[in-house]
């Protein structure tokens, strides 16, 4: 289970107390208000930390913690309001909690918290709760929630038979959320919606056995007795075929009849009611800087033009004969890259972690205690989503991280990517960082289980950058794979803010993507639909990991001979993840800390 804030804090005052005489009055009373000062602030965060799971059962389940496993959040314009108005509330119980009392561990504490509830509050005048589902997520994949669910005693079984009989009201919800967005036009991309009726679809069956909902009811363990057994799967029957079905039924005619017709025919939040504003606020919220969406395009374009120079290199490297164009599509069709079924595919993928594992100790002084995995996406979620992604473990360690990789369509996702997104997603990327923060000590659960996008895909991307340091990347196509991966990145600063702010078409983006990319047109159309559904998320990759690479050019220099990565990966790692002006504080502390 996770560490309670409150156990660990007389360790961090330990470490980071203020000097006493700094504080002025007498020594045992400023001690004492010390001591009252940080039992508010750690009080205050653990009680947070039990209203979120209360109110996001689904996101406790996903960290292992049973206790709301019988129900579905309350995703309800009055619900929604609530929590929007308690979260005003803590925050001016944080302003009465003095900062300047607080050692430096705290004063940390304090500002991640502070950021991630201001953060919160603003966001709830966009509006954007009334979007509650994309073409990669959302209610028509409700049932992927028992994927992370331990189904190991009859308890277990009874909790999502109670979420599977409540199952319509947590429908319903989502559709008026739907009705209301229709009314005020904050809604999706059509091209991209229209995907969407084939994975509600796939949810009504005839026969609820087949259901995906019934996955957890087809095997049981040695605990649970055969009767118990029989009397659960009959429920479940019971629970899909007049409960579950008919709410899917019931909005794949709302879908189809309703909210498709009424979604944009063209890309891009800023058709919104004030969606230039809103999306400006999300390149703030993603990359944790100030940049704005004009700025960002320009980075892109010049991270373009660079990557673009180290990818002609490469050709040459290669003694290709012929264009920067024909290069593309000589790597997007050459058989050579590519493997012919999912089998060979999978274990081609699992043959590069395991060969990246033995070289981590060259680079890191840490290492996760807790392993991962390497599994197939879904089927029922390959063909509408990316590459690969990973999920982290579960916070009580019963369950390894997950590094998935889709496995549709294997003539259309080449070799020469394999080393790059295995780095990115597994180690010493995601499952890496990830896992390394999840193990911290002395540290609240919500910076243990949460995070900053900028920081934690910026150091992903940064992972790729690792490759050669790894042994990898040892012939030209492998190594044009990692650029293509960081080109990819750029395109994406361009691709993002050119739909969501400038007003690009769907089709405007997906050329540019494939004019420097050698993605394949598959991957490409579902990377420009993944950016129209989670504006400026994308944004947040490339500007991490711009500061990342800026920090370690930093040190190097700085350090000369006396530079050490593992000490640099040890700074960078050290807090979690952090939003970017923090990351460049602590490196900058370190370096000064280095100094004769």
């Amino acid at each position: 289970m996770a560490i309670s804030a409150r156990t660990c804090w007389l360790f961090v005052l330990g470490l980071g107390c203020l000097p006493l005489d700094a504080l002025g009055g007498d020594p045992d009373s400023r001690q004492a208000k010390r001591l009252e000062t940080t039992k508010q602030l750690n009080l205050l965060i653990d009680n947070e930390w039990d209203w979120r799971l209360r109110e996001q059962p689904t996101f406790a389940a996903y960290l292992g913690d049973r206790r709301h496993n019988s129900r579905w959040p309350d995703v309800s314009l009055k619900a929604i309001n609530r929590r929007h108005g308690h979260r005003r509330a803590v925050l001016k119980q944080l302003a009465a909690i003095d900062r300047n009392m607080l050692a430096p561990g705290d004063r940390l504490n304090y500002d991640l918290f502070r950021r991630q509830y201001a953060v919160s509050v603003e966001s709830h005048a966009h509006r954007w709760f009334l979007v509650p589902l994309t073409a990669r997520d959302g209610i028509q994949d409700a049932s992927s929630t028992a994927d992370v669910i331990r189904f190991e005693q009859v308890e277990d079984y009874r909790q999502w038979l109670a979420r599977l009989r409540s199952f319509r009201e947590y429908m319903d919800q989502t559709i008026a959320l739907m009705q209301v967005g229709l009314k005020e036009r904050r809604v999706h991309d059509r091209e991209v919606m229209v995907r969407v009726p084939a994975q509600i679809a796939r949810q009504i069956v005839d026969d609820p056995r087949k259901s995906l909902f019934y996955k957890p009811f087809r095997s049981f363990p040695e605990s649970v007795s055969l009767s118990d057994r029989e009397k659960l799967q009959g429920e479940a029957v019971q629970a899909i075929s007049e409960v579950v079905v008919p709410a899917y039924r019931h909005f794949l005619k709302f879908f189809n009849d309703s909210y498709l017709p009424g979604c944009f025919p063209r890309a891009g939040v800023w058709q919104m009611p004030r969606g230039k504003e809103f999306y400006a606020f999300r390149c703030r919220r993603f990359t944790t800087t100030d940049l704005t969406p004009s700025q960002i395009h320009d980075i892109g374009k010049r991270e373009v033009k660079r990557i673009r120079g180290e990818m002609e290199k490469v050709i040459r490297q290669a003694k290709f004969d012929g264009s920067f164009r024909e290069f593309l599509d000589f790597m997007r069709t050459d058989p050579r890259f590519y493997y012919k079924n999912a089998e060979d595919l999978l274990a081609a993928y699992r043959e590069v972690t395991k060969r990246i594992d033995p070289h981590l100790v060259r680079l890191f002084r840490r290492l996760p205690r807790i392993p991962y995995g390497v599994e197939a996406i879904p089927m029922h979620l390959a063909p509408d989503t990316t590459t690969a992604y990973y999920r982290p473990p579960s916070a009580d360690g019963l369950r390894a991280g997950t590094y998935f990789v889709n496995l549709y369509r294997p003539e259309v996702r080449p070799k020469y990517e394999i080393e790059a997104l295995s780095l990115h997603e597994a180690v010493p990327g995601h499952h890496l960082q990830i896992s390394l923060a999840m193990e911290l000590e002395n540290i609240p659960p919500f910076r243990r289980f949460g995070g900053y996008t900028a920081f934690i895909e910026g150091w992903g991307l940064y992972s790729e950058s690792l490759g050669e340091e790894l042994g990898l990347y040892k012939d030209p196509y492998s190594k044009f794979g990692q650029l293509t991966y960081e080109m990819w990145r750029a395109v994406r600063l361009v691709v993002d803010t050119g739909m969501h702010y400038d007003g690009w078409t769907r089709k405007q983006a997906i050329a540019f993507f494939a004019e420097n990319t050698a993605k394949t047109l598959f991957d490409i159309e579902n990377e420009i639909d993944r950016y129209i559904a989670w504006p400026g998320q994308a944004l947040a990759y490339k500007i991490g990991e711009l500061k990342i690479q800026e920090l370690r050019r930093l040190s190097e220099k700085t350090l000369g001979d006396k530079f050490d990565v593992r000490e640099f990966h040890e700074v960078v790692l050290s807090r979690g993840a952090v939003t970017l002006d923090l990351l460049e504080e602590q490196v900058r502390e370190w370096l000064r800390d280095q100094e004769p």
